[in-house]
């Protein structure tokens, strides 16, 4: 398996690349009329069953860019040169640290959908007047936009890193497709993986819990009176 390792310490020998070119991801939200187009909220919990593993992903993705280039005039001629190679790790690296979540929370509303992913930041799009509303957070600027069913989130790093996931739900609503590709501006390919879920009944909690001025938050197994 790749080792999982901090985020800064992924992005930064990507930012220190010196990469020229921004990443092209389409700003052009494609406007929609009416309730968003499908229901994701529920909770979601992940099917180790089905989908990549990152590692074999990862070495199929190497073995692509080592091939010999078509117009090669010796044996051994590689499109990709050591140091951008090492770039393709770093960006495996990162898109496995990214879908390690093993459970999703969405919530949905005629205006927003919020995603929470266990042990990571919440992702967040907003719609009003059938386009998406840009959000910006401590990591970057975050695109949404509906292409069809499919809900597509883009969040733009600095120095030429994107990441972007695409939300498919099954016909029946109870399994969603999480496609995640994180790519840089380089000429480097992206890496994708592909995670899915299955939603499952959340058991509410035995506790009743209430925000006070004096104590801040109180819970109990019983009736709380303010």
């Amino acid at each position: 398996m790749i080792t999982r390792i901090a985020i800064s310490a992924v992005v930064l020998p990507l930012l220190l690349a010196g990469c020229s070119n921004q990443p092209t991801v389409d700003t052009n939200v494609r406007s929609f009329t009416g309730g968003m187009p499908v229901d994701l909220s529920g909770s979601w919990e992940r099917d180790y069953s089905r989908g990549d593993d990152a590692q074999t992903t990862l070495n199929m993705v190497l073995r692509r860019a080592s091939r010999p280039a078509p117009d090669a005039g010796y044996p051994g001629n590689t499109p990709y040169p050591t140091q951008d190679l090492s770039k393709i790790v770093a960006l495996a690296q990162l898109a496995e640290l990214i879908t390690r979540p093993d459970v999703l929370t969405i919530e949905q509303s005629e205006f927003e959908i919020s995603i929470a992913r266990k042990d990571d930041f919440t992702m967040l799009c907003e719609f009003y007047g059938g386009f998406a509303k840009r959000t910006q957070s401590d990591y970057g600027t975050e695109v949404c936009n509906w292409n069809g069913t499919r809900l597509e989130s883009h969040l733009i790093l600095p120095d030429g890193l994107l990441i972007s996931h695409r939300f498919t739900i099954s016909p029946d609503g109870q399994n969603l497709h999480v496609s995640t590709t994180v790519s840089s501006g380089s000429s480097t390919p992206p890496f994708t993986l592909n995670r899915y879920y299955v939603k499952f009944d959340r058991p509410q909690s035995e506790f009743n819990c209430i925000e006070t001025l004096s104590m801040k938050r109180v819970c109990s197994t019983g009736e709380i009176r303010p």
